[in-house]
């Protein structure tokens, strides 16, 4: 009796959320709906602890059958932009046994991404050049073989990422540039203005962030975006990112519906 009650419960819970998941999508039609969300996928080695799993990299394997799902209600959602931080560049420094694996899911991740069949287009960004050099061309690969694929979001996988790293990278692109072009520093500074930083980003081209989803609980942005979401609204939710589900996402984005956006007004 007692695996009985167990199943009927599980039943019973999957059907309420259900219904709730269809209450929240029918409240969302004709809403304010972000075109760029970014998303901080945090806590997957806390939930692998808290699941019972030996191996914290489990973690960030159910992890990222979670982006799939993700992006498909993203697609949805006519979300246009999403931006996934997978890697940090302080990630880099953790030990090999722990960080060799994570970096094969990733790839695995970005090639499975990149396969005929589905509509998303994949950019990397971040410094590659901090990546093994087999990952960087794996990560480049998926890249180019999304090019021209329309039907989906554009995808931006951040790997090897940092903020401030992000900066310093554009004012040196900038700096080359205009170097080529003949201009001393002097004459760059006497005409600089925030355009020319925001073209050379590892998102140039792209809208900023209207909407930064944090998982774990954390509420905190540790450097993610930091130019580009200077007028973001933020989400910041308790589930680990493995458990995250769509009510959570379809909860950010009645959250995001209600705000009134000033953008510094």
């Amino acid at each position: 009796m007692g695996k009985v009650t167990t199943l009927l419960a599980v039943s019973l819970r999957d059907l309420i959320y259900s219904l709730y998941e269809r209450r929240l999508a029918a409240k969302l039609v004709g809403k304010p709906h972000p075109c760029h969300v970014g998303v901080m996928c945090d806590g997957n080695r806390r939930w692998a602890r808290e699941m019972g799993y030996i191996d914290p990299n489990d973690g960030h394997r159910v992890g990222a059958a979670r982006i799939r799902e993700l992006l498909r209600w993203c697609d949805q959602a006519e979300v246009e932009h999403v931006t996934l931080w997978l890697l940090s560049t302080d990630n880099l420094s953790r030990p090999a046994s722990e960080l060799d694996p994570l970096l094969q899911i990733i790839e695995n991740l970005a090639m499975e991404l990149a396969e005929d069949g589905n509509p998303w287009r994949l950019q990397m960004v971040g410094a590659l050049d901090m990546l093994p050099a087999s990952l960087a061309e794996a990560l480049k690969t998926a890249e180019e073989r999304t090019i021209g694929r329309s039907g989906g979001a554009q995808v931006n996988i951040a790997v090897g990422y940092g903020g401030r790293r992000e900066i310093a990278d554009a004012v040196r692109s900038l700096l080359i540039e205009q170097a080529k072009a003949g201009r001393s520093i002097a004459q760059v500074a006497e005409t600089l203005e925030v355009d020319d930083i925001a073209e050379h980003l590892y998102t140039k081209g792209q809208p900023d962030p209207d909407l930064i989803i944090r998982t774990s609980g954390e509420q905190r942005m540790s450097g993610f975006m930091l130019w580009q979401s200077a007028h973001s609204e933020f989400y910041f939710c308790d589930a680990y990112w493995p458990g995250f589900r769509r009510v959570d996402f379809l909860r950010a984005l009645r959250d995001y519906a209600s705000r009134q956006r000033r953008f510094g007004s």
